[in-house]
């Protein structure tokens, strides 16, 4: 008996030492030496500990320019992929199943496609050849051919944003079609019977109830916002003019990698990580996340 109670004790850790391993090979362990390694410098066959020097290196241009553009990149996209995917789940919601499905199907697909693939597809159609297809359009509308990628800071970053609208449009829109399926049907039924038109039923009943789905949305694009590194990289493998499609972890990439300075590479993700999470607990703190987990 003591030994099939002693087996029974060890099977819950058993059961539970893939994901055990996993965790520590693959979260854990990189997370502890990124940062032992931002408090070192790196070099060819010699470490040595610096303290803090590779901190203080951040105050650089380079470095408040990435964090810039990746703000401002993470600020449009949430602009964007919040309310278009609310009302699109809103107007296929309200749509018969069979004719829906199509409609999901398509509005799905990008997600599906390679970020490489898209990347590079992007590349050609914004080409600043005369013939890309951006520019035919343009010249067709009476304007004249553009430098769409070797363009200032609001091309390159209007570039960004519509990839990224383009790719994650169809996610978003299948979380927001999860939460539809949660509001009862009889408050939209009462709220007709009252008088209620789509408008008040869209702003009165749908954003209210949709607020759990909306704050979800919005935190994981504040992370995907701010972690976006293969469109930028795939745009501008070069690197773009006056860094205006650099990104905080094309810094990273940059200064890790690329100048082997694995260090300084470590403590600007560091950086990152602190960044990220201090917006996180603002905007969940904004938004009530922790008073409803706390009642």
């Amino acid at each position: 008996m003591s030994r099939i109670g002693s087996s029974r004790k060890i099977a819950p850790y058993i059961f539970i030492s893939p994901f055990l391993v996993s965790f520590g090979l693959f979260f854990l362990y990189p997370i502890v030496s990124t940062i032992i390694m931002s408090f070192q410098e790196i070099l060819p066959g010699q470490v040595s500990f610096i303290g803090l020097k590779n901190y203080k290196r951040l105050e650089n241009p380079q470095f408040f320019k990435a964090i810039k553009n990746s703000l401002i990149y993470t600020v449009l996209t949430i602009a964007i992929l919040i309310p278009v995917p609310m009302i699109l789940a809103t107007m296929l919601n309200s749509i018969k199943k069979g004719r829906s499905n199509v409609l999901r199907g398509m509005l799905f697909v990008p997600a599906l496609m390679s970020v490489v693939v898209v990347g590079t597809l992007f590349r050609l159609i914004f080409s600043s050849h005369d013939l890309a297809l951006a520019n035919r359009i343009f010249s067709l509308l009476g304007g004249q051919s553009q430098t769409w990628l070797l363009g200032g800071a609001v091309h390159s970053m209007a570039l960004l944003v519509l990839i990224a609208t383009w790719r994650w449009t169809g996610i978003n829109i299948v979380y927001f079609l999860s939460g539809l399926q949660q509001i009862p049907p009889e408050l939209y039924e009462s709220a007709e019977i009252d008088g209620a038109g789509p408008l008040q039923k869209f702003f009165r009943i749908t954003v209210p109830l949709l607020k759990p789905t909306t704050v979800f949305v919005t935190a994981i694009s504040i992370f995907g916002g701010m972690a976006m590194f293969e469109e930028s990289y795939i745009l501008w493998n070069q690197g773009s003019p006056n860094n205006t499609g650099l990104t905080i972890v094309r810094y990273i990439y940059r200064r890790g990698f690329e100048s082997a300075e694995m260090g300084f590479g470590s403590a600007i993700g560091m950086a990152l990580l602190g960044l990220v999470l201090l917006i996180s607990f603002l905007f969940l703190g904004l938004t009530g996340f922790f008073k409803q987990e706390t009642n």
